[in-house]
């Protein structure tokens, strides 16, 4: 990652336009949809163990963007539609999980009910446990890889997504949010140059991973993410010539040049 912003993000499309682009952005993760039809007996080593790298491959595959979108599960269409405006308007590839990778949820269905459900219909406490852990672990690290390898994050900052203000402080109510916030701070922050010249499409799309129980509550620190607001973005697609210079570039040299609001 080379740097991350804070987008406040509240109503920045209207409804004619908030459809325009959802359908921009479903149709362009339509052509890399993840079909997941293995059969879990196909990922069974002969030693009876399942072959986790092999799964992680297939339910989370390593992808091309040129921007992570951090969100909240309930902004999916709103993450979705920023996807699309940002395709159209600048050539930008993001990074949705909710449409890149396999949903976790339905990786979990298909393995408990074929090693954790019991004679009477019920299922064992401690195998389900088991297999959420793993689960859970491989999408944390495929999270962390994409996180490394994509140049710029955006976090989709929302009513959704932050659901405590406590001054300066913020919280959320889901893991996955806090995860990845604190991913992007702890990641190696690595030149331009080493994200250049690569191949900018996404390989593949689905449903993405589940949301989580909302009773746990975590502080988040957003400090680390430069502020930007939707007059801000808007501001940086229309002073930008993507014919001419990489968008992003023109976003970092907006922001370093103080011309973008809160920066």
């Amino acid at each position: 990652m080379y740097t991350g912003f804070n987008l406040e993000y509240v109503d920045f499309l209207t409804p004619p336009q908030q459809k325009y682009y959802l359908n921009k952005g479903k149709e362009l993760f339509k052509n890399y949809s993840n079909e997941i039809e293995n059969n879990l007996d196909d990922l069974i080593l002969k030693n009876g163990h399942i072959d986790g790298q092999k799964m992680q491959e297939d339910w989370f595959p390593d992808v091309n963007a040129d921007v992570f979108l951090s969100h909240s599960h309930k902004n999916e269409k709103e993450a979705i539609a920023l996807s699309g405006f940002l395709f159209e308007k600048l050539d930008i590839m993001t990074f949705v999980d909710s449409c890149i990778w396999g949903n976790s949820a339905d990786l979990l269905k298909r393995l408990d009910k074929k090693f954790c459900q019991r004679t009477d219909g019920y299922y064992d406490y401690e195998k389900r446990n088991f297999t959420t852990s793993n689960v859970h672990m491989m999408l944390s690290t495929a999270l962390t890889k994409m996180i490394d390898k994509i140049e710029c994050l955006f976090f989709l900052n929302t009513p959704e997504s932050i659901s405590f203000k406590e001054g300066v402080r913020s919280s959320t109510l889901s893991p996955w949010i806090y995860s990845e916030i604190e991913i992007s701070k702890l990641i190696r922050h690595k030149n331009i140059s080493e994200y250049r010249g690569e191949n900018k499409i996404v390989e593949r799309c689905s449903k993405g991973h589940a949301y989580m129980s909302k009773s746990f509550q975590y502080q988040v620190d957003l400090d680390h993410l430069s502020k930007i607001t939707q007059d801000d973005v808007r501001i940086w697609v229309k002073s930008t010539n993507k014919e001419e210079e990489y968008p992003l570039d023109s976003l970092y040299q907006l922001a370093a040049d103080g011309i973008t609001k809160n920066i």
